[in-house]
């Protein structure tokens, strides 16, 4: 018998900006089922992002938006074994396990770096990602990397 998972229509968009990807992002930063904690962190590091300068003429959810479409890998490495050796495979990366790459990879990052409060290291994290820097658009540099030095095993992925 197959687990019982929520389906995408029984989705609600968040409450502040009624965005999909925030309640999604909301659900993967939630520990122990305390989503108010998990929403109060999320808008804190929002609210982070307007006070500062850094990108007056952006919405902080557009940021949000354009840090995680900028943290998305579009090729992964997979092994597969061929004939007793297993090969570094490079593939194609479907649009749900981009985003859910994205998020692991970003909460990854935040919750590494010790020491200051959830939300400022949230609100850091996404800045950097939005400027195409920091350690979760580091780790993506690094897959596509590794999947271009695997290129020429590329005719085992069927």
């Amino acid at each position: 018998m197959g687990r019982i998972t929520s389906s995408k229509s029984q989705m609600k968009g968040d409450p502040r900006f009624n965005s999909m990807l925030a309640s999604k992002f909301i659900n993967c930063l939630m520990l122990d089922g305390k989503k108010t904690t998990a929403q109060r962190v999320f808008y804190d590091a929002l609210d982070e992002i307007a006070k500062r300068k850094e990108v007056p003429d952006q919405e902080p959810i557009e940021v949000f938006e354009a840090a995680i479409e900028n943290i998305k890998p579009y090729i992964e490495v997979r092994s597969k074994r061929v004939g007793g050796a297993s090969y570094q495979v490079p593939m194609q990366v479907n649009r749900s396990r981009q985003q859910s790459l994205a998020f692991r990879w970003l909460l990854g990052a935040v919750r590494d770096k010790k020491g200051r409060p959830m939300h400022l290291k949230l609100a850091d994290e996404l800045l950097a990602a939005y400027k195409k820097e920091g350690v979760a658009y580091t780790k993506r540099e690094n897959t596509h990397r590794m999947a271009d030095a695997n290129k020429a095993f590329a005719h085992f992925a069927w």
